[in-house]
């Protein structure tokens, strides 16, 4: 399989990736369901009284698959992917945004209008499509390609859109949605955008049948992604539905909890991989558990898509396959094992320490992972050397058990006084680290790049990661027992990825 990346093109962002970038321009923000009803309602689109612009040529009627994931992951993604589609025809590109994952070979026939759901291509995008939903830590969501051509107006949208052939994909009884990113669009309404892609399904369902779907913003059985280039449109159906870091064991949680997506990027830009020769994994401020959870899965083999539904389950085309999804989640549960090392956290808090409890026990890891209410300030090291793996939270401090503030108990999380309490704090971490934890190997993600400063060490490595809109650096410190600055690194070993 090749892996290699060829010239990139331009994949969907979802909106936080448009944030994340930061460069990218916009004409106006996400259309969220604008597509789908939104302020127009449900009616015939605005546009659909002007004269229709000549239907755009359709290129590259390739099925392809595109797996959205935050700025910066998207070789991480690619490597995760790697051994799940060995198997399959089909090669992996890292693109911006995201990884394309298309035929290794063109299909004979790639420039017909229309694309046989039953060959054997789809049924190999089909299993993929399977795989990936159900295996991938790090894609946000897995797009499944249907349309892509020039655009230079919302009516050429509208032909783009009728040339799909979407009662192979839904009925009437079916709902929709459509939400549209865009980066240096020509239009000024991404919202108007949507709103004709949706006409284009709904005039085409109603020609086939006599009558149109309805639109659902909250819970669509087909959501549609339209991503506008500078003059390229892609359009896609999303076979994820909620966003792939819903794992399904998440009820209790705390405020601004991290991502499971951003939790499975920490370990696997750290290279942790639950092996014995990877050793034990503490996370010291474990809020609701995402990193200790995420890290006792991966240790245990368990596929994180094990608990919950996925959007294709609902269209036409995956209906006469669920079997194979079946046996697929099946093989899964053969493959979970008994970790190799052991997994310790717990928080300052005692009400987060029991969410991050009970979360895991949901999670099916509860027996992997040691819980200890503790301060990060005095716990010690559990072992003779592992990785830290921390989030501590941004702006905000973590005080010591039982501690009081103007004769008050302070709350477990609270924002510091001023940037002297921050730089005060890590301080104090680094040097409880160096006399506790030498031999072992710090990741910290942090929005702020003087935190090897503040903390006095010297970081060997820094990886561009994206919590959210926020841009941050996970940085590795090799912690060394009874100094508070770790080995020189190499130049190329601090260098920023």
């Amino acid at each position: 399989m090749n892996s290699t990346p060829p010239r990139r093109r331009p994949g969907p962002s979802s909106r936080a990736s448009q944030q994340d970038r930061g460069g990218a321009e916009r004409r106006d923000g996400p259309a969220r369901g604008g597509g789908a009803g939104g302020r127009y309602g449900d009616g015939p689109g605005q546009g659909a009284q002007r004269r229709p612009a000549p239907a755009p040529v359709r290129r590259d009627l390739t099925p392809v698959l595109f797996l959205s994931c935050a700025a910066g992951v998207e070789p991480l993604l690619a490597e995760e992917l790697a051994p799940w589609l060995h198997d399959l025809p089909l090669e992996i590109i890292p693109e911006r945004g995201g990884v394309r994952v298309a035929p290794s070979e063109q299909p004979r026939r790639a420039t017909d209008l229309s694309f046989d759901l039953s060959s054997e291509l789809a049924l190999t995008m089909v299993r993929a499509v399977f795989l990936l939903n159900l295996q991938s830590r790090l894609a946000q969501r897995v797009l499944w390609r249907v349309a892509l051509g020039p655009y230079a107006s919302e009516d050429q949208l509208y032909h783009l859109a009728r040339s799909v052939q979407w009662d192979d994909w839904i009925t009437p009884r079916h709902t929709l949605r459509v939400d549209v990113t865009a980066r240096h669009s020509p239009l000024q309404s991404l919202n108007f955008a949507g709103l004709r892609i949706k006409d284009a399904v709904c005039d085409h369902l109603r020609d086939q049948f006599g009558e149109r779907p309805d639109v659902d913003t909250r819970h669509p059985d087909l959501s549609l992604q339209l991503h506008l280039d500078g003059d390229v449109a892609y359009l896609y159906v999303d076979t994820s539905g909620e966003a792939l870091f819903k794992r399904g064991w998440r009820e209790d949680k705390g405020e601004a909890p991290l991502k499971e997506t951003l939790a499975a990027a920490m370990l696997a830009a750290a290279g942790w991989k639950g092996r014995a020769e990877d050793g034990p994994l503490l996370d010291p401020c474990c809020g609701s558990g995402t990193i200790a959870i995420e890290a006792a899965q991966i240790a245990c083999g368990i596929a994180p898509g094990l608990q919950r539904r996925f959007a294709f389950e609902r269209l036409r085309p995956f209906a006469a396959h669920l079997g194979g999804l079946q046996q697929l989640k099946q093989q899964a549960r053969d493959r979970i094992h008994a970790p190799a090392v052991r997994i310790y956290t717990g928080d300052v808090s005692f009400r987060m320490t029991d969410f991050a409890t009970r979360n895991a026990e949901r999670a099916g890891v509860l027996h992997t992972i040691e819980f200890k209410t503790a301060d990060a300030l005095q716990r010690p090291a559990p072992a003779e050397g592992g990785v830290l793996m921390f989030n501590p939270p941004y702006g905000e401090r973590i005080d010591p058990k039982g501690t009081g503030h103007g004769g008050a108990v302070r709350a477990a999380r609270e924002d510091f006084v001023d940037q002297q309490g921050a730089s005060d704090f890590f301080t104090r971490l680094a040097s409880h680290w160096k006399r506790q934890y030498g031999g072992w190997t710090a990741w910290v993600l942090s929005p702020d790049m003087k935190l090897p400063s503040a903390m006095r060490l010297k970081e060997s490595r820094r990886v561009v990661m994206f919590n959210g809109p926020i841009e941050c650096r996970l940085f590795r410190f090799d912690l060394v027992s009874g100094s508070a600055r770790a080995q020189a690194p190499s130049q190329a070993d601090a260098s920023e990825d």
